[in-house]
């Protein structure tokens, strides 16, 4: 069974099968590092590790690598005995891992595919029973088939993956993914139509809180500030849901309780929001980078505000370090890690549209002290599209090249095959020589025959 032909090709159809899950797996995970983090950190949290999300983000690379490194040896046939053993190390924790979640739902989602592809806990652990059983097929089998390249150079490969992954996992964090998954990418409309805002704060009951006791009051009912009682949150009374009001999922910005979403972030005019999902974290020497993107903001006519999930205490504690001169509101943290990825970041909306996002990092400083360049330019040095095209190329040619070097001999083979050479007639000293010679044994005189005959009976006796 294992060399026969057939088993071959079914050895390499899953090494295809297996090696793409991991590789878009791995790659998914690369892309965006940030949402790795997030989700490591939930799962983290949710299983009561609290102390690892110091190195969540370390993890989150880790993982994008390993899935990727090892989907691709798997696909080109490296390291065919190792890469199967260390995969099938991986579902032995990832198994029962997604079966805890079908049944209990610590984490919403394993977020195998990151934001590119959503599966359901029990989605997740039937796709691993699946890569379980194809992995146990390759680990029977694998050795007996040969891989693209041979032994020597499968260090290469993996050399390469790791490469191409630590290089867009680097775009992915320090500037945005060069992929956005995501519902509010490059392109998307995040601002509120105008003819679609039809909620008002009657459709809302405020939520207090006092002695450990909450409750909710209608908007004529709030109680006094000096009553005790503090301001949690608010959500829409039940039959007051509005519709979705953009193409996406809703955002909803607040200011002192009130959505002020379709004031601020319209669908007609430039805003450019920056981003504070953790605003303690912020390091404080940017504050000087953002009061001059504020003051550019205001120079040129757009709209500059804040948007975190901080507390009014973190808040103002904000405004006094930095000397913010713009408005900063609340947003819910996740929806502000969908909206755009980094610590701060920034977001230029125009007309509704998110036409760029970045994090502030990432921002040349020079156009930044510039105050006549245009925000809208702000991204002008950095094209994802391109990035993502140029990284991809670079790989699938060096693999390639390695290719060709390591199996010329192959190549060779292939094209001129092993033909045997054919004598050639007309070559005095060719295939005609060895016939020449018995026939001038043949006509030797006959006297040496009877020592022949003596020879050979002796030979019989013997």
């Amino acid at each position: 069974m294992a060399s026969s032909k057939w088993n071959t090709a079914v050895v390499w159809l899953v090494r295809i099968v297996v090696g793409c899950v991991f590789v878009f797996s791995g790659f998914v995970k690369g892309i965006d590092p940030w949402g790795g983090y997030y989700k490591l950190v939930e799962y983290f949290n949710a299983f009561g590790f609290p102390g690892l999300v110091q190195v969540a983000l370390a993890c989150a690379v880790a993982l994008a690598a390993f899935e990727f490194v090892l989907g691709v040896c798997v696909l080109v046939g490296a390291f065919r005995r190792g890469s199967i053993v260390l995969l099938l190390l991986m579902m032995c924790v990832m198994l029962p891992l997604t079966l805890d979640l079908a049944l209990t739902h610590k984490v919403a989602d394993c977020g195998c595919f990151g934001d590119a592809l959503v599966l359901t806990n029990w989605q997740s652990f039937a796709k691993n029973v699946v890569l379980l059983l194809l992995l146990l097929y390759l680990l029977l089998f694998n050795r007996r088939v040969h891989g693209l390249y041979g032994p020597a150079v499968n260090w290469v490969v993996g050399l390469l993956a790791v490469i191409y992954i630590c290089a867009i996992a680097y775009n992915g964090y320090f500037t945005q993914p060069l992929i956005d998954f995501r519902p509010y990418k490059v392109g998307a409309k995040i601002g509120v139509p105008s003819t679609e805002a039809e909620t008002s704060d009657e459709d809302y009951e405020f939520i207090y809180e006092k002695d450990g006791r909450q409750q909710a009051f209608d908007l004529d009912s709030l109680p006094d500030d000096d009553s005790g009682w503090e301001y949690v949150d608010r959500r829409f009374k039940p039959g007051k849901e509005p519709k979705a009001r953009t193409q996406n999922a809703p955002v909803e910005i607040v200011y002192r309780g009130n959505d002020i979403t379709d004031m601020v972030l319209p669908d007609t005019g430039r805003q450019l929001i920056i981003a504070f999902p953790r605003l303690q974290d912020v390091n404080i020497s940017y504050t000087f980078d953002i009061n001059e993107i504020c003051d550019n903001a205001k120079r040129q006519g757009v709209s500059f505000f804040a948007l975190t999930p901080a507390d009014t205490a973190a808040r103002a504690e904000w405004r006094d370090i930095s000397m913010a001169s713009y408005p900063i509101y609340n947003i819910d943290e996740s929806e502000l890690k969908t909206i755009v990825r980094g610590n701060p970041a920034l977001v230029y909306v125009e007309n509704g549209t998110v036409r760029w996002k970045r994090t502030l990092y990432s921002l040349d400083n020079t156009l930044i002290r510039n105050e006549n360049y245009p925000i809208a330019k702000y991204d002008s040095d950095h094209d994802a599209a391109a990035t993502l095209k140029h990284l991809t190329q670079a790989l699938v040619v060096a693999l390639l090249i390695l290719l060709v070097f390591n199996r010329t001999h192959v190549l060779v083979r292939a094209l001129v095959g092993h033909k045997k050479p054919q004598p050639d007639g007309d070559d005095s000293t060719g295939g005609d020589e060895p016939q020449d010679a018995a026939q001038a044994a043949a006509e030797q005189p006959a006297a040496g025959g009877d020592d022949a005959a003596a020879g050979d009976t002796a030979n019989d006796k013997e």
